[in-house]
């Protein structure tokens, strides 16, 4: 049996906007998409066939951690991460160099290194360096593999920023050498520059020349305005190429995903809907909904009686409110799983309109209520 070579086609377009196909040996995945993100080898409060029913494509999980727990050598021995968890749809990995961010109380950079860290389980110490990252994300077999970054705070000072996309930009050479030739998966280049048009571009070109198989812009959603996103996404739209799929990491809310896919960006991934499913908040069409709030005790329509899967709408705010205030896990089950299924929604609607030449006016209904 042949393996399929990762590939992208842009399908149709409506100004900025785009549909598209991701095709991968592990199935086609239609963009713009939104992967619910499974950072230790599980989407949080959900099985993961009922993920998948939901309509998702592809999932995210997270190198630093997995590289923690359980290891690397437990997962090979069980044949991959998706053996692991039981799951046959394709498999995006970040890199770690969200981390160097997250927990940069317990890291430092080091540019020939690559993160020197403090694990934040025992404190053991240990690298993750460009080539072990990608070392580690071939050996859980993901289908997707991101180059190592350093992702750094967001700050006014450039010339720290400057210093680390000329960083990023060596380490993801460092990252498609150890890479080498693998047909059945894919290598993302990561783009940093923080708010500075003229890094960020910098930055794209480095790894244009190094050659990708798709472009992801990191170091957002770190503290910055939507509009200071969105100014970014404009500064770099024009410059992004046509067939290459394009990645905004950790992003996010459903009018951020609007606001984004208007400027062209085609994959997402966040840890929203199910964090807020597990504390009580519902994204709806009308927008969001704290359940715990007292006023819906006595509201015995569901969240949202046009949903048929797995019958959630049997379920009313009233014993939602309850489950929650009384800490039963079921509430954190059954809102985790509305809120994926709604993201999987909000992008089957994204596409459609898109396809149908109404994106703008889709985007222009929903941008200020969701």
């Amino acid at each position: 049996m042949t393996l399929k070579k990762f590939s992208f086609n842009v399908i149709s377009k409506n100004h900025y906007a785009r549909t598209g196909i991701i095709k991968s040996h592990r199935g086609n995945i239609e963009t713009p998409v939104f992967m619910p993100v499974g950072t230790q080898a599980t989407v949080k409060a959900t099985f993961i066939d009922d993920v998948k029913s939901t309509g998702a494509q592809i999932i995210l999980a997270n190198t630093y951690h997995l590289m923690l727990r359980p290891g690397l050598e437990r997962i090979i021995s069980s044949g991959g991460l998706h053996n692991f968890m039981n799951c046959n749809i394709p498999i995006l990995t970040d890199s770690g160099g969200f981390q160097v961010m997250s927990l940069s109380n317990l890291n430092k950079v080091d540019r020939e290194k690559g993160a020197i860290f403090k694990s934040h389980i025992d404190g053991k110490k240990f690298v993750l360096s460009p080539e072990e990252s990608i070392k580690i994300q071939l050996g859980l077999n993901s289908d997707i593999v991101m180059v190592m970054d350093e992702c750094i705070k967001k700050t006014n000072i450039k010339s720290k920023v400057n210093n680390s996309v000329d960083l990023c930009t060596e380490w993801a050479k460092r990252s498609k050498k150890t890479f080498g030739n693998q047909n059945k998966k894919a290598l993302f280049g990561i783009i940093q520059g923080g708010l500075f048009k003229d890094l960020r571009i910098k930055s794209l070109n480095d790894l244009l020349k190094i050659e990708f198989d798709g472009y992801a812009l990191g170091g957002l959603a770190v503290g910055e305005s939507q509009n200071e996103m969105f100014s970014v996404l404009d500064d770099v739209k024009e410059h992004l190429p046509q067939n290459k799929p394009r990645y905004l990491m950790g992003v996010g809310t459903p009018s951020d995903i609007l606001g984004a896919v208007k400027r062209g960006i085609d994959m997402f991934d966040c840890v929203l809907p199910t964090r807020s499913g597990r504390t009580g908040l519902a994204f709806t069409w009308n927008g969001r909904i704290n359940i715990r709030n007292s006023k819906y005790q006595y509201d015995n329509t569901p969240i949202d009686k046009k949903l048929t899967i797995f019958g959630l709408n049997k379920y009313s705010k009233n014993y939602l409110n309850h489950l929650f205030n009384t800490n039963e896990i079921l509430g954190s089950m059954l809102l985790t799983l509305h809120n994926i299924n709604f993201y999987q929604e909000l992008m089957r609607e994204i596409r459609k309109n898109i396809n149908n030449g109404t994106f703008d006016k889709f985007h222009d209904k929903y941008i200020d209520k969701l």
